[in-house]
């Protein structure tokens, strides 16, 4: 179950940070490590504050974007200490987005997504995000080092491992990259029916990406919206050959 869940951290400024998230993360038995254009990678510091995780630092997988961190994972959790953001995802705390991860992990891989030290992650990269997690803080003092939410929230998901009434997601969800070429398709038959109209395009194809990554269609369900787009498709172009 864990083997499929894996911590990604974007564009992680010390080094350190990154030795200490593997530690962490060893200590929980979780083993996939994820970089998204880290500062400094390798490093003698990460190694030094991975302490007995090395092996973590040597397996991990280096990429130049999310998108391709996550692209195969059919369940991914945005992590910040703002509960308020331009685009509104559904809120979890630690504990309930630990037991939706693990609910989840036996049917696929998921990513816990950690943002930069001094800003978190973007709202373009919480949008690729299927739920928004938060570790419940002093409000007048919310904000942890990155090292010590992976380790809250790494311990969070161990222990609903452990917890042997933690009931089972059944549904079968669609990859990230399947989500993209859905948007993809969507956006483009929104155009084609001139629903978005080029001079007032407005954020439809935004609000209505954050409205199915909230919604989460399943895979059967995802394949029917795509039957639909593609006859609406066909619908126009034998209307344009009249």
């Amino acid at each position: 179950m864990l083997s499929n869940i894996r911590v990604v951290l974007i564009n992680t400024f010390h080094p350190g940070n990154i030795g200490a998230a593997a530690r962490a993360m060893k200590n929980m038995g979780l083993t996939n490590l994820y970089l998204v254009e880290p500062r400094e990678f390798p490093s003698e510091e990460a190694d030094s504050r991975s302490a007995g995780a090395k092996d973590l630092l040597e397996n991990a997988i280096v990429v130049n974007t999310l998108e391709e961190a996550i692209s195969d994972c059919q369940l991914v959790i945005g992590t910040s200490a703002r509960t308020k953001r331009t685009f509104d995802l559904p809120l979890l705390d630690a504990r309930k987005g630990a037991e939706r991860i693990v609910g989840e992990a036996k049917q696929g891989n998921i990513a816990l997504v950690f943002g930069r030290e001094t800003m978190g992650l973007h709202n373009e990269e919480l949008q690729q995000c299927n739920f928004h997690v938060y570790i419940p803080a002093n409000p007048e003092y919310p904000v942890l080092n990155v090292s010590q939410a992976i380790q809250l929230l790494c311990y969070e998901v161990y222990v609903a491992s452990e917890n042997k009434t933690n009931t089972e997601q059944e549904s079968e969800y669609p990859r990230h990259k399947e989500m993209a070429l859905f948007y993809e398709h969507l956006e483009k038959v929104l155009r084609l029916t001139n629903f978005i109209i080029p001079n007032h395009e407005g954020k439809v194809v935004d609000k209505l990406r954050r409205f199915f990554n909230r919604s989460r269609p399943e895979r059967t369900e995802l394949n029917m919206l795509r039957g639909i787009l593609k006859s609406v498709e066909e619908t126009v172009e034998k209307l344009e050959k009249k």
